[in-house]
C-alpha cells in the first residue's frame, strides 16, 4: 500500500502547486491569439527566418542551422544538430520573441545543452522500461527502482528549468532590441509589443515551471499505482 499512499500525496501536490501558481492556459492562450493589432504590426517583419538569421548574428552565432516547418505548432534548439526549427506562426505578433528565446537557446552553455539532451532521452527511457517492468511485476524491488526514478526527475527539471527560464527571461529584452535596430516600428508600437510581451511571460514562466514540475510528478504517479497495484496483487496471491 505504500505506492497507493505516495500516489495520493503527489496528486494532492500536484493539485496544490497548481492553485498555488494559478495557472490559467485559456488566459495565456487568449492574450497570444487575441490580438488583431499587434499580429498586423508584426506582419510588416521579414520571414521567420531572416528574423532568426538577423538575431542569430546579433548574437555572434550564425553557424546555426535555421529550419521551418509549417506543419509544426511550436518551435525548438535541437543541441545535437545545433538546429533551430521554426513553427508556423508568421500571423502572431509572438513570432519575434518566440524565435529570440530559441536563438538564445543557442548560445547557451553546451555542456548543459548535451547534458539535458541525452540525460532527457534517458529519464523517458527509464520510466518506460521500469514500467513495463512493474507491469509484469518482474522487478524484485521496486521501491529501489522509484527512488532512482524521482531522483532522475529532480535532476531532469532542475536542468531543464534553469534553461527555459533562462531563455524566457531574456527574450524578451533580446526581441525588443531587434525591433528597436530594424526600425519598422514606431517607438509606441514597440512599447505595445513589448506590454503584451510581459503579460504572456508572467502567465508563461509560471506554466512553463509548472508544466516542466507536473511532467515529473504525472510519471511519478503512473509508476507508483503501477507498482501499488503490483503490491496489492502479491498480497493477495
Amino acid at each position: 500500500m505504500s505506492f497507493l499512499i505516495i500516489a495520493i500525496v503527489l496528486v494532492f501536490l500536484l493539485i496544490l502547486i497548481k492553485t498555488i501558481y494559478k495557472i490559467n492556459i485559456k488566459e495565456l492562450k487568449k492574450i497570444g491569439e487575441d490580438n488583431k493589432e499587434l499580429d498586423e504590426i508584426v506582419k510588416k517583419y521579414p520571414s521567420n527566418v531572416e528574423i532568426c538569421k538577423t538575431i542569430l548574428k546579433k548574437l555572434n552565432n550564425e553557424n546555426v542551422t535555421i529550419q521551418e516547418e509549417k506543419d509544426n505548432e511550436s518551435c525548438l534548439y535541437i543541441a545535437a544538430t545545433n538546429k533551430i526549427i521554426i513553427a508556423n506562426m508568421r500571423e502572431s505578433f509572438t513570432r519575434i520573441q518566440t524565435i529570440a528565446h530559441e536563438c538564445l537557446h543557442s548560445i547557451q552553455d553546451k555542456t548543459i545543452l548535451m547534458f539535458n539532451f541525452i540525460f532527457s532521452n534517458i529519464y523517458i527511457a527509464y520510466f518506460y522500461i521500469i514500467a513495463l517492468l512493474g507491469i509484469f511485476r518482474v522487478i524484485p524491488k521496486p521501491m529501489i527502482f522509484y527512488i532512482i526514478y524521482i531522483i532522475f526527475g529532480y535532476i531532469y527539471y532542475f536542468v531543464r528549468s534553469y534553461l527555459e527560464m533562462d531563455a524566457m527571461t531574456k527574450a524578451r529584452f533580446l526581441a525588443k532590441e531587434y525591433m528597436e535596430e530594424v526600425n519598422i516600428s514606431s517607438k509606441e508600437e514597440i512599447n505595445k509589443i513589448v506590454n503584451e510581451y510581459d503579460k504572456l511571460n508572467n502567465i508563461g514562466i509560471k506554466t512553463v515551471n509548472f508544466k516542466l514540475f507536473a511532467y515529473t510528478i504525472i510519471r511519478s504517479i503512473v509508476l507508483a499505482v503501477i507498482f501499488g497495484i503490483g503490491q496489492i496483487i502479491q498480497i493477495n496471491s
